[in-house]
């Protein structure tokens, strides 16, 4: 799979599959946290792939679902479900990437 497919194949799952899990939860603007969930999570699937820093794929993936998941859960106050998420996530993001990604 190319680089680029493999980005946005990520990056729209791992956004859908956040806001699938908000979805049941109520927020006062419920539009602008499904939007802001789907997008920080996209970013993280588009991302991973893209970076290139000479350290294994998961390992790369944990540290980019952190740092990206950091300013959500500071301003939500909701730490562990947030960073949780954006580690777990980032972790098989970049594993699956150092598997499955052709780079030119």
């Amino acid at each position: 799979m190319t680089s680029v497919a493999y980005d946005l194949l990520s990056g729209t799952a791992f956004g859908a599959i956040s806001v699938g899990m908000m979805v049941p939860l109520q927020f006062p603007d419920k539009r602008a946290a499904l939007l802001g969930a789907f997008l920080n999570r996209f970013a993280i699937g588009l991302l991973i792939p893209l970076v290139q820093l000479g350290v294994t794929g998961w390992l790369l993936g944990l540290g980019l679902g952190i740092l990206l998941s950091l300013p959500d859960a500071i301003i939500t106050k909701a730490f562990a479900p947030i960073i949780g998420l954006g580690a777990v996530g980032g972790i098989i993001i970049g594993w699956l990437a150092s598997h499955v990604v052709v780079h030119p």
